[in-house]
């Protein structure tokens, strides 16, 4: 449950703000049909956070559990400053093809996700807990959970939510894995 839980907030916070929360307000903005973007992001995240988890999994067999400790721990706090990087905003909008919305909005998410936090977060959290189900569960659910709200109420959602309270508290949250993580505090109770 633990693993689960953590995947959740950690994903979910960190898709607050995030190009692909951006993504998703664009693609629902420009295309006009919320259940085929909402289909394509969920299959896109999918994909994404699934091959993100065995990744993480595999490099956490290869290495020895003091050394993934480090690389984990240090992995969080970099993420924790990531955070506060502003995103690029997107300029080219994507043209509507004869794939339709739903392969448009896959294939732009899967992309966006490429090298974005959340995948590495996912991807740590693989390594970390070796047990892949909760850990991409969580972390589907916590980009949905986003990305959902997002899609169907497009432009209203970033006017109400303050941007740097959601960067402090997904930073906070990194923080507070990394340094947990980088003294061995395995047990951590939500």
């Amino acid at each position: 449950m633990e693993a689960f839980l953590v995947s959740l907030s950690s994903v979910l916070l960190g898709e607050l703000g995030d190009r692909t929360q951006l993504l998703a307000l664009m693609l629902a903005t420009q295309l006009r049909r919320p259940g085929a973007v909402i289909a394509g992001i969920f299959v896109a995240t999918l994909l994404n956070h699934l091959l993100a988890a065995l990744a993480g999994q595999w490099a956490g067999s290869l290495l020895d559990p003091a050394v993934l400790r480090w690389v984990l721990g240090v992995s969080f706090l970099a993420l924790a400053a990531w955070v506060f990087v502003p995103e690029e905003e997107e300029e080219d909008r994507p043209a509507m093809s004869h794939y339709g919305a739903f392969i448009l909005a896959a294939v732009s998410f899967f992309l966006a996700e490429m090298g974005d936090k959340t995948q590495i977060v996912t991807l740590a959290l693989g390594a970390r807990y070796h047990d892949l189900l909760p850990v991409v569960c969580g972390s589907v659910l916590g980009m949905l959970a986003v990305d959902i709200p997002t899609v169907l109420m497009a432009g209203s959602v970033m006017r109400h939510v303050p941007l740097r309270l959601i960067r402090f508290a997904a930073a906070l949250v990194y923080a507070v894995l990394g340094v947990f993580t980088l003294l061995g505090i395995t047990d951590i109770h939500i």
